[in-house]
């Protein structure tokens, strides 16, 4: 039987896609169907909620970063028989003035229906504004239907279906609200699933609530085959063995890029900083992800093993690349939210700031400068609270930026010999065309 699709999308943030979605796959695989995840635009943390969820790892699948080859490339490859693709903020929400990459765009390129969650807390017949509005304003595709989300009562319920009725629109079923399906957030959205004390128990309240208010075979009856795999181009591995820095401080790394690097036939080798670990003596290269290190400053100042290893890893020449958390950590110090100062690796002459906050946030077209990983063009994205305490005069640049709109974003990052990073998180070979047609 060929996998099939849905993605669940909402009008806008806060709407509860996550619950529905972690509901949805745990009542899905409790009835034996090879369900798995997949994550709408560059998102690190829903996809481990959906490992959590079903024991399948999610994918992220990006309409900006990513050709519709590539999409469905990366959509084939879960081996999954059902996938639940995860929407990111609203709908219609892309990057720049064109807002092109939104969750509309990727269920177009998948050639997927659409479930839309509607949260009905504070609304009646009005709720079918949302859904109608799509509709009219994207035509072209399908809606397979509506899970009204945090529903007051049973009355409720019947004055939300009867409008939704009246604007012929299917409702596939609704979750009360409840503070029991609650996901507790922190600066970069959602608690890790690693860090939830009581995941295990949210979503089995999410998968009953969905087992009795939600259709299940009408959802499973509304996906639709996902189309053939295509080509996805993928960045060559930083080296043949690469240690790869794996905790809570450390949790932003793409499985499709790693995922990628073992199938050029290099071998990544995990390590927890967090652990007192260092990289592998054997190691190549050294990735650093993004995370939380702003969170676990004086544990990463005080892990002598780790600190020993990457210094050692420096000095027999192995490449090492870290991003945002990651390019703090490489820096000469990091100041926590409470302004104490900790000793980081000091392998790049810099030195960050989370005390003294402003949110950078966008997607990034990334030309790679002398010493950068990856040569060409790539399809980044930013999203930190960090600053920059002090840097050098004339500092040897990774990457020169553009905004989604083209824009000029002037240089990012620092290069110290086989030494570099930056607060970029990069998705892959940026596809053409990119830069919007409005600028």
């Amino acid at each position: 039987m060929a996998a099939r699709g849905l993605v669940i999308a909402a009008p806008g943030s806060g709407a509860g896609k996550t619950t529905v979605t972690l509901g949805l796959l745990r009542a899905l695989a409790r009835r034996g169907v090879a369900v798995a995840g997949a994550k709408s635009g560059p998102d690190y943390i829903d996809p481990g909620f959906h490992l959590a969820a079903c024991g399948r790892v999610s994918v992220n699948l990006d309409a900006w970063a990513m050709t519709p080859d590539a999409l469905r490339a990366r959509a084939a490859a879960t081996g999954a028989d059902l996938l639940l693709v995860e929407g990111a903020v609203g709908v219609l929400d892309g990057a720049g003035r064109a807002a092109r990459g939104s969750v509309a765009d990727l269920a177009q390129a998948l050639g997927l229906p659409l479930v839309l969650v509607i949260d009905a807390a504070r609304t009646g017949a009005s709720a079918a504004l949302a859904p109608a509005g799509l509709r009219a304003l994207r035509p072209d595709l399908p809606l397979a239907g509506v899970i009204l989300n945090r529903v007051g009562s049973d009355r409720h319920a019947v004055l939300l279906e009867a409008g939704m009725r009246r604007a012929g629109l299917p409702v596939l079923g609704h979750l009360p609200r409840a503070a029991a399906l609650a996901l507790p957030e922190r600066h970069l959205g959602l608690v890790q699933a690693a860090e939830h004390a009581a995941l295990a128990t949210l979503i089995d309240t999410a998968a009953d609530a969905i087992a009795r208010g939600v259709d299940l075979d009408a959802v499973q009856a509304a996906a639709r085959p996902l189309p053939a795999g295509g080509r996805a181009p993928a960045l060559p591995p930083l080296g043949q063995r690469i240690a790869v820095a794996r905790d809570v401080a450390f949790a932003f790394a793409y499985p499709h890029m790693l995922d990628d690097w073992c199938a050029a036939g290099a071998e990544v080798l995990p390590f927890s900083p967090l652990a007192g670990a260092g990289p592998a003596p054997e190691a190549d290269a050294v990735f650093l992800p993004g995370g939380y290190p702003e969170l676990h400053a004086g544990r990463l100042a005080e892990a002598a093993g780790f600190r020993h290893g990457m210094a050692a890893a420096a000095a027999r020449g192995a490449r090492i690349y870290g991003e945002c958390g990651g390019y703090m950590v490489l820096g000469d110090g990091l100041e926590d939210a409470d302004g104490a100062r900790h000793a980081m690796l000091g392998l790049l002459p810099h030195a960050t700031s989370f005390a003294r906050r402003a949110m950078t946030l966008g997607y990034r077209v990334l030309h790679a400068e002398p010493g950068a990983p990856w040569p060409g063009r790539l399809a980044g994205h930013e999203f930190h609270y960090a600053t920059v305490l002090h840097e050098p005069d004339r500092p040897a640049r990774l990457f020169r930026a553009e905004d989604a709109d083209g824009a000029d974003l002037g240089a990012l990052g620092l290069v110290a010999g086989r030494v570099s990073g930056s607060f970029a998180h990069v998705i892959g070979p940026a596809p053409e065309g990119q830069r919007s047609a409005e600028r």
